[in-house]
């Protein structure tokens, strides 16, 4: 039986550190909601694409890993914001 072992994680570049960031459904104690967690490699994805209005080929390049990376991210970043939005979940990012 072989081992299967990923492919080592490329570092990704980030402006800004966003691991201390949480924002929440108002009115709702935080204790009582379910939380979601995006990474802060997501979080920058956010930011270039959403914010700085960047191409896919662009942030990638900021970031320093490849497009398709970069969608994958951009993807899961945008999925679990909505679904914090529309299940009123806490949004918590964190350091991977």
């Amino acid at each position: 039986m072989r081992n299967c072992v990923g492919r080592k994680r490329k570092n990704r570049n980030i402006d800004a550190d966003h691991s201390q960031v949480c924002f929440k459904p108002c009115g709702l104690p935080r204790d009582t909601l379910e939380a979601v967690i995006i990474y802060e490699d997501e979080m920058e994805a956010i930011r270039l694409a959403d914010l700085e209005s960047l191409y896919q080929e662009g942030s990638a390049a900021k970031m320093g890993i490849s497009r398709t990376t970069f969608a994958r991210l951009i993807q899961s970043a945008h999925q679990k914001i909505a679904d914090a939005l529309i299940n009123q979940k806490t949004i918590e990012i964190q350091k991977r």
